[in-house]
């Protein structure tokens, strides 16, 4: 059955028994080379994420550092959404080396967006949050009989984006981790290495930069204090 088949494709695969074959080619390694930068943006993202919501236990007294990584996070899932759209854009483009390393199984493909949209959505909800400081949110209607307004917004696209991406985390790790360790399965060098270097290293810099500017524009939030309703999960009053 297609449903089982599925399944276990998805099992070998995030034990990392299973690989696709990736060719190598090109200056910057083809496939091969687009897996590894894939590999290793991801695994600098699971970190930072990591950081992020263990600034949760206490965002009183972490706020600066939950913004600094919020922000931080940006450029690393854009490059990390870049790489995966490159992959798919190139197979479905009808690209042989491409074709020739196929898809990932049926499970991830459809995770994958998931795991895209709702980690943008929660990103983005965040740092709208900045310039609309703490003290008055404007409610965006009512479900259930519940205010909902824009820290709601932000909160529902984190609940969101945590169940998917626990999923994709769970099956993606150990092949990120095979991946990022070096060569492929038969030795062969993957070119462009020092390239990948060089994107990862900026992309580096540049979540940095991103982090000061936005704690630098967010003395409403770390000016001292953050409001216990916030932090204890609610919103503020307002």
């Amino acid at each position: 059955m297609l449903g089982s088949k599925a399944i276990n494709d998805l099992v070998a695969s995030a034990a990392g028994t299973e690989h696709r074959h990736d060719p190598v080619g090109g200056k910057t390694g083809g496939p091969a080379g687009n897996a590894r930068l894939t590999a290793w943006t991801g695994l600098l993202l699971l970190v930072a994420f990591v950081v992020e919501c263990g600034t949760l236990l206490s965002l009183r007294a972490w706020i600066s550092v939950h913004l600094f990584v919020g922000a931080f996070l940006v450029p690393l899932v854009l490059v990390k959404t870049a790489t995966t759209g490159w992959r798919i854009a190139r197979y479905y483009g009808g690209s042989a080396a491409y074709r020739e390393a196929g898809p990932p199984p049926l499970l991830l493909r459809v995770l994958g967006p998931l795991v895209v949209l709702t980690g943008l959505a929660v990103l983005g909800s965040g740092l709208a949050l900045i310039p609309l400081g703490q003290d008055t949110f404007t409610s965006l209607g009512t479900v259930a009989g519940h205010r909902v307004d824009p820290l709601t917004v932000h909160q529902l696209c984190f609940v969101l984006w945590l169940v998917v991406t626990g999923a994709h985390v769970l099956a993606r790790t150990i092949p990120a981790l095979q991946l990022a360790g070096g060569g492929t399965r038969h030795g062969r060098a993957v070119p462009g290495r020092a390239a990948r270097t060089v994107v990862v290293a900026g992309t580096l810099a540049l979540a940095a930069a991103t982090g000061v500017v936005v704690v630098n524009l967010s003395s409403d939030w770390t000016g001292g204090h953050v409001h216990r309703e916030f932090h204890d999960g609610g919103r503020p009053d307002g």
